[in-house]
């Protein structure tokens, strides 16, 4: 959680400081998140943005119950200002992840199609090129230089915006947009009602024109998708695209900025995938576990009738948050959670989500990540931080934790 998140305190006028703040890097106590999931695993709490309170749940199964149980809605925090970290609520009207099932199982079927293994190879070659080039312009740039702006801001933007074929002067015009939706300050509400509206037209003009003049992109494949006799109809491809745009750059940008820190200040880690580079499919999963790349949390669901949870009753109409963060943490699920442990048991992690929202994405994130950071490892063998870690400095103002840059030597 936020800095700002801090669990209610109804019979005192002095509301104590939540202790849970990712924006520093990744050197949060574990002890902190301990105490609140044995002590207080389903807490009140604060958000900055909303009406009233919410309910944080924060232990693995009790998220699981959050997210598979039909009695939390996400359907109906729709119209509502629920609390939240920003100022202007980031989800769309008519969006895949404002759905319940069964209504978001049929977009979700449809929208799975796109993400077929045919596909994904397909992306697989084009991927690797782009990585390629990117890594090209860093060699030739020389060292030292900036990691995060030669590899982990421009490709999820650029792999992305080829799978949906959007123009590329098009393209930092939308990234902007898109941080603008996600920036926590107070002084960006206007900005950001502004920079969704934009983004919705737009991606309605460019979803009417695929479907007069569809091509080989996946907002073509999209909008030809059927499951029996239906399709995805305007608003909801409209909307779609949007959120795989979004979706698609911003959390592998960030994502692949963490991930990279991590290797080169942990030369144990990055020692393993040197030895051996085959391992790296598993390393990543432990990696996408250990590593938080939000501050706090995303879109609620409400409770559509009275549930006890965790030792707390929840009210129908309450406002219910699940922390994927402290789940990935949660002693009870994993051994030594705070640990990075390389040969870990599988256990499934929550980063991309979980249940009817999990992640549609997050094989083509895991597929980027793996390319790019195996050929970063190979191609720079000798890659190091030119500065020293306590120097990176990491972003604070959007819900996103990500180091701003990432000065390298070779």
């Amino acid at each position: 959680m936020s800095t700002e998140a801090v669990p209610a305190a109804p019979d005192s006028a002095e509301v104590p400081t939540c202790p849970f703040d990712f924006a520093q890097g990744l050197d949060f106590d574990p002890a902190l998140l301990a105490m609140l999931r044995s002590e207080e695993r389903v807490a009140r709490v604060r958000m900055p943005y909303g009406e009233g309170d919410a309910w944080l749940v924060t232990r693995y199964e009790d998220v699981r119950t959050v997210t598979t149980d039909r009695r939390f809605s996400r359907n109906a925090v729709t119209g509502k200002d629920f609390p939240r970290m920003t100022p202007e609520p980031i989800v769309q009207t008519g969006a895949i992840n404002l759905m319940d099932p069964p209504e978001s199982s049929r977009l979700r079927r449809l929208v799975r199609q796109s993400f077929a293994p045919r596909h994904l190879e397909r992306m697989r070659g084009r991927t690797q090129s782009v990585v390629d080039g990117l890594l090209d312009a860093m060699a030739e740039s020389g060292s030292p230089t900036d990691l995060f702006a030669h590899l982990a801001l421009p490709l999820p933007l650029v792999t992305i915006c080829e799978v949906l074929d959007i123009p590329e002067a098009d393209r930092h015009w939308l990234r902007a947009h898109a941080m603008t939706m996600m920036n926590m300050k107070p002084a960006g509400k206007e900005a950001a009602v502004r920079a969704k509206g934009e983004l919705r037209e737009y991606f309605a003009r460019l979803t009417a024109e695929r479907r007069r003049s569809p091509g080989a992109d996946m907002i073509s494949t999209l909008a030809a998708a059927r499951e029996g006799g239906e399709m995805l109809g305007e608003d909801e491809l409209t909307v779609m695209a949007m959120v795989l745009l979004i979706t698609g750059q911003d959390t592998t940008t960030y994502q692949l900025g963490n991930i990279s820190y991590l290797l080169l200040t942990r030369d144990d880690v990055r020692g393993q995938l040197r030895r051996e580079p085959d391992s790296l499919p598993r390393v990543l999963e432990e990696l996408l576990r250990h590593i938080p790349f939000r501050k706090g949390v995303g879109i609620p669901r409400i409770a559509t009738e009275d549930v006890e949870l965790g030792g707390a009753l929840i009210r129908a109409g309450d406002t219910v948050h699940v922390s994927y963060l402290t789940a990935n943490r949660d002693g009870e699920k994993f051994e030594r959670p705070d640990e990075i442990d390389l040969d870990r048991p599988s256990v499934p992690h929550m980063t991309f989500g979980w249940g009817s929202h999990h992640c549609l994405g997050s094989p083509l994130a895991v597929m980027e990540l793996e390319i790019a950071l195996s050929t970063l490892l190979r191609r720079f063998p000798d890659l190091a931080l030119a500065v020293e870690p306590g120097e990176v400095e990491w972003n604070a103002t959007s819900i996103w934790r990500y180091p701003l840059a990432l000065p390298v030597t070779w």
